[in-house]
């Protein structure tokens, strides 16, 4: 049923099956946000995408020690020497520290990804609690002979690297190409080359956030907060890397030259990439107006948005393509998508409530389809996290439950053994695996509403064993019917 998983590797950029460096042991480094603004419909998707991953693999067994890490404050932004700390700059503009700034959108991060019923991860480390490991990974790499100091910043060398291993084994770039792409920047004087990344950048006077080091005040580079965290938490040599495919290049094939670098060995055994999120067929950014944060989806609060969407069809309309594919959004979409959850969730309702009699003319034909049905359903997560196709099975099965609930399957005809299966797969994969769950009604007060005037019509009618049951109805949740003068209302009770 389970089976063998099997993975689409990154850096081989083939499938391989599943085996884990040290079984039942698995350690998952995912790169997380950047928190200088509210999370979008990419956060969610790369969010989504490794918390399936690690909730599958949990539900199989495995220990797994899932690090996602917060890039908050004092890093370069990309590869760009001269880059500007986003956190930083919003820091200066809305005149707080920049710790403030991180605490409010990490704080909001949280909040949306519980929405988004998304796992904590084991380990959520920032960047700025890292500098003496980053600085640490530095020297080793100055010491192995591939990076250099000049005038207080120090940087890789990628020529040096490539002597002796392949810089572009991720991304697929080749380095002659590198070299004769790479335009002159200001600031580029110091490097030996343009294509050499900086490991550590000499802090100006007004560089708001700057540390120590053995080259002077300075910061880390981007690129080796993640080496050196995922080196700290999961070892030298770890299962999984994950990230967006935009972090293939750079961020991750220099992550892959600097952990090389440091220790003669490639750090990670599988690494996994999710695609991206498009709207409307166009890349989301904030230049093209189609730049939608999480909250703003949940509100209806955005030009584009013909309504509010809830947090559970956001992340059944991720889930129904796979990871490694494109998603287009659009109002349509996301409608579907309402449709198809409230199908499943309708279908777990009803199947928690059905009763399979002991005796009865069991079908052996139907016990052998239904019996079927459950072990196809792990297919499509055995094959690299497919949760689209997992999504299809479980509609197919869903035909089944609903069928046996109508009776148009006579439930005496089903073993209880079988439909034991049945159900237990239904649930263990909607709810724990793919993390689905039924969203109550928030806004109870046109409830309460409808419900005061039948109260109102039965005492009109002296129906009185209907008032003294919505009554009771009232109590039971903590509110009482106010009967006054002129009108009938209610308020919680005291």
């Amino acid at each position: 049923m389970k089976g063998e998983i099997f993975v689409y590797n990154s850096l081989t950029r083939k499938k391989e099956k599943f085996e884990p460096l040290n079984p039942p042991f698995v350690g998952m480094y995912v790169c997380g946000p950047t928190v200088y603004g509210e999370a979008h419909l990419g956060h969610a998707r790369a969010a989504i995408t490794f918390d399936i991953i690690f909730r599958y693999l949990s539900y199989l067994k495995y220990k797994v020690r899932y690090v996602r890490n917060i890039t908050d404050v004092g890093h370069l932004e990309h590869d760009a020497d001269e880059g500007e700390d986003k956190i930083a700059k919003k820091a200066k503009l809305e005149q707080l520290e920049p710790m403030e700034v991180v605490k409010t959108y990490t704080d909001s991060y949280h909040q949306v990804m519980d929405l988004l019923h998304v796992l904590p991860p084991s380990i959520e480390p920032q960047a700025s609690g890292h500098i003496p490991e980053q600085i640490q990974m530095i020297q080793e790499i100055i010491k192995n002979g591939y990076a250099y100091e000049n005038q207080g910043s120090v940087y890789f060398d990628v020529s040096k690297y490539a002597q002796e291993y392949n810089y572009g084994a991720l991304s697929g770039r080749v380095i002659e190409d590198l070299v004769a792409g790479t335009r002159e920047l200001d600031g580029q004087s110091a490097k030996n080359n343009a294509i050499d990344f900086a490991l550590w950048k000499k802090a100006s006077p007004e560089h708001i956030m700057q540390w120590d080091s053995p080259w002077g005040k300075g910061f880390p580079g981007w690129h080796l907060e993640c080496s050196a965290m995922s080196a700290k938490y999961l070892g030298t040599h770890f299962d999984i890397h994950g990230g967006g495919l935009d972090l293939l290049f750079p961020h991750h094939e220099c992550e892959l030259a600097q952990s090389t670098a440091c220790t003669h060995s490639e750090p990670v055994k599988y690494w996994l990439h999710n695609n991206m999120i498009t709207i409307n067929g166009q890349k989301m950014g904030k230049s093209l107006g189609n730049f939608i944060t999480l909250k703003e989806l949940f509100s209806g609060n955005h030009v584009l948005l013909h309504q509010a969407f809830s947090p559970m069809t956001i992340r059944f309309f991720i889930l129904q393509a796979h990871y490694r594919s494109t998603l287009d959004f659009s109002n349509e979409a996301l409608s579907a998508a309402h449709k198809g959850l409230k199908k499943l969730i309708n279908g777990l309702r009803v199947l928690k409530r059905i009763e399979i009699p002991a005796e009865g003319n069991k079908e052996e034909d139907l016990n052998r389809n239904l019996n079927e049905l459950a072990e196809v359903s792990f297919e499509g997560l055995n094959d690299d996290f497919n949760t689209a196709v997992t999504i299809g099975h479980l509609f197919n099965l869903l035909k089944k439950i609903n069928s046996i609930y109508t009776k148009a399957i006579d439930p005496a005809s089903v073993e209880q053994r079988v439909f034991e299966k049945v159900k237990r797969t239904f649930i263990d994969i909607t709810e724990n695996i793919l993390g689905l769950t039924e969203e109550h009604v928030v806004n109870a007060e046109p409830f309460i509403n409808g419900l005061l005037e039948i109260y109102k019509e039965a005492k009109l009618n002296k129906q009185y064993d209907k008032v003294d049951t919505i009554r009771a109805y009232f109590k039971k949740e903590g509110l009482v019917i106010k009967d006054m003068k002129n009108t009938i209302d209610w308020a919680y009770e005291e």
